[in-house]
């Protein structure tokens, strides 16, 4: 019986294998395997927001990305999507390119010039403290049958500089006006493809959930500067993951035990406007920040087709090349927040005690929250 070779990739040739197989194959079969790349990047007085992405699926032989703009509550988004193997090499999608120009320090995200929008830009994201790693997102399907998270990220604390065209304006971007963040992660991801029909699941966006992810960077008055990161799912008002570290200028971590929040939410699009968490620090050691959003920037994630759009989710193939993308001129619209998702990189100023800083806060609350005094009918995914 003839079987199928394994598959020399350029890759091969570098001494970083750590399975017996080479690099065109993962390490299991399962369709939602996922690697990804993100950035959020923005000037620091909310004006103006890049987000953009890489997802590529080694099992579905599909590497798709998503690139865009947030001006308030405007949001323009670009998307592309093609067969894997036609060109394996490559860390793009249609517009958008991705470089790595110092390993674990600067990156280079490239949008050209397209036929969906008038938008395109060359940026350069430099760490201004090293990447770190979160705890695995190793999360269990509620039967605690089947894994259906096991997912690997890190991400850093960039300024950024390049350019940006959008409406054939030229606006400069330079290192000390612009802030962002950057991450990679790769695993078994949830919500990659359409769920399959025949298999029998409980679907936690259908109870009451909440997400939270945040990274913040802080500077105190002396010049020196750190990093509080957290991420926390709950479903049923129960915690199911949470990684939250201090994160220090040499690279060191310092665990985070938990945190309670005094967060506020609209209740009519469910958007962040502000509030405090206080994270557990250990030995009855807690540590509050404030965080407020800048301005009403703030990319929804839903037009990267996270939890889907338009009939379209992550991974899905649409054959060997698709591009589209759109233009609102008011996310913040009841209707069109539905139509984009809660889920948005929102843009938010920080402060622990005498140090402030930037972060982006992604959030969703399903469901009915009293203490947030949101209600069941109000609520969308």
């Amino acid at each position: 019986m003839r079987q199928s070779m394994q598959r020399l990739v350029p890759a091969d040739e570098l001494l970083c294998h750590q399975i017996p197989e080479t690099f065109a194959t993962v390490s299991q079969a399962d369709v939602s395997w996922t690697e990804k790349l993100w950035g959020s990047l923005f000037a620091r007085d909310g004006s103006i927001q890049v987000d953009c992405g890489i997802g590529k699926y080694h099992n579905r032989n599909v590497i798709d990305m998503f690139a865009g703009i947030s001006r308030g509550t405007e949001q323009l988004t670009v998307r592309a999507s093609r067969q894997l193997d036609l060109d394996p090499d490559r860390v793009g999608v249609g517009p958008l390119d991705f470089e790595v120009l110092e390993p674990l320090n600067q990156v280079r995200f490239v949008l050209a010039e397209n036929d969906v929008l008038p938008i395109r830009f060359d940026l350069t994201v430099t760490g201004v403290l090293p990447p770190f790693l979160e705890a695995k997102d190793a999360q269990r399907e509620p039967t605690g049958a089947r894994i259906q998270s096991d997912l690997l990220r890190y991400h850093q604390s960039s300024t950024v500089s390049g350019r940006i065209w959008i409406d054939g304006e030229t606006i400069e971007v330079t290192d000390d006006e612009w802030f962002g963040f950057r991450d990679h992660s790769w695993g078994l991801r949830m919500d990659v493809g359409e769920p399959p029909a025949d298999v029998h699941r409980i679907n936690r966006l259908e109870r009451d959930f909440t997400l939270t992810w945040s990274p913040m960077y802080l500077r105190r008055p002396d010049g020196t500067s750190y990093e509080i990161h957290h991420y926390l799912q709950t479903v049923d008002h129960q915690p199911t993951y949470f990684s939250g570290f201090v994160n220090h200028p040499d690279g060191t971590q310092t665990p985070l035990q938990g945190l309670r929040d005094e967060l506020k939410y609209d209740p009519v699009n469910r958007r962040l406007l502000g509030g405090k968490m206080t994270f557990d620090a250990g030995w009855g050691e807690t540590r509050t920040v404030e965080i407020e959003p800048i301005s009403d920037t703030g990319f929804h994630l839903g037009t990267g087709l996270y939890f889907g759009f338009k009939g379209h989710r992550h991974g899905q193939w649409q054959g060997p090349e698709h591009l589209d993308g759109e233009r609102f001129a008011d996310v913040s619209d009841p209707a069109t927040a539905r139509e984009v998702h809660q889920l948005r990189d929102c843009v938010i100023r920080v402060r622990e005690g005498d140090a402030e800083g930037y972060g982006i806060f992604e959030s969703m609350v399903i469901g009915e929250h009293p203490r947030y005094g949101l209600t069941r009918d109000t609520s969308f995914l």
